[in-house]
């Protein structure tokens, strides 16, 4: 048998996420498991070094991002989903697919879910997915949730 004890969901407080959080919730109310929720807050200088060599600085200081990401962390154990469960939280700084491949190693993860914005084509290429290298290269299964308006529909 499966056994899912530690369910994490890599969240960007977007509705994708909210919606993967519903499914992993959903997961460790019948699994008995505990859910970890973990943001990760990438430094934006590394894609604007400009922004910082200017002066006074452009680019919004590392730690506003961070007091701003746990405050969105506190909202979201708001969700109804949640309650009752045992929920972990945890906010990083660095390069997300990276930092959420990182912290499923360390704590043990057994199961990823994660939204995927779909992006597709020129956009994919241009931004990259997250996602797409978290499942190529996550050290246990993960599950990816698309947002229900774009479910697929049979023609």
């Amino acid at each position: 048998m499966i056994e899912l004890r530690r369910i994490l969901v890599p969240t960007d407080f977007s509705m994708f996420s909210q919606v993967a959080t519903t499914y992993a919730a959903a997961l460790v109310e019948k699994f008995g498991s505990e859910l970890y929720l973990l943001h990760v807050v990438q430094d934006l200088t590394v894609f604007l070094p400009e922004a910082v060599a200017a002066a006074p600085p452009v680019a919004v200081p590392i730690d506003q991002f961070m007091a701003a990401a746990r405050s969105a962390m506190e909202r979201s154990l708001a969700d109804p989903s949640l309650q009752n469960l045992t929920v972990h939280q945890e906010i990083r700084e660095g390069t997300p697919f990276y930092e959420i491949i990182r912290f499923a190693k360390e704590a043990r993860i057994d199961l990823i879910v994660m939204g995927t914005h779909g992006h597709s084509g020129l956009v994919h290429v241009l931004l990259g997915s997250v996602t797409e290298k978290v499942v190529r290269k996550a050290p246990c299964p993960v599950l990816t949730v698309r947002h229900p308006e774009h479910e697929f529909v049979h023609p």
